[in-house]
């Protein structure tokens, strides 16, 4: 498959934010290169580069939770992608459903959590 003209960043990744199809929720960013897009695309599952260990990921491959592409969309300027998604699961490492669990009032002060964790970290990501 031939991709349409990305603007990849001098490293060869481009930011992905990823949104659940139905609620709109945006879920989490993260970065994709040229072969965790057409990884994506191929399995219809979301791939990723990871900058902190250098190496692909397939959303799910430890925890299960998984994300269905539904639809996908680049910006005006193609240097950002958008995924609607099917999550299986939270889309969060911590146990939160999205990663943006976490508000603030305008002026910069946190807001209290108050949703709850939609599985136990601790439980999901054991250390073998």
């Amino acid at each position: 498959m031939t991709l349409p003209k990305f603007k990849f960043t001098a490293d060869g990744l481009i930011p992905a934010i990823v949104q659940d199809a139905q609620s709109r929720r945006v879920l989490m960013m993260a970065w994709m290169n040229e072969t965790s897009l057409q990884q994506t695309l191929a399995t219809g599952l979301m791939h990723y580069w990871s900058r902190s260990r250098q190496k692909y990921w397939l959303k799910g491959e430890t925890s299960g939770h998984t994300q269905k592409v539904v639809r996908w969309a680049a910006d005006c300027d193609a240097d950002t992608l958008l995924f609607e998604v099917e999550q299986t699961g939270g889309a969060c490492h911590t146990g939160y459903e999205s990663c943006f669990f976490q508000t603030f009032t305008p002026n910069g002060a946190a807001i209290d959590i108050a949703e709850a964790k939609v599985f136990d970290p601790e439980k999901t990501y054991e250390k073998k």
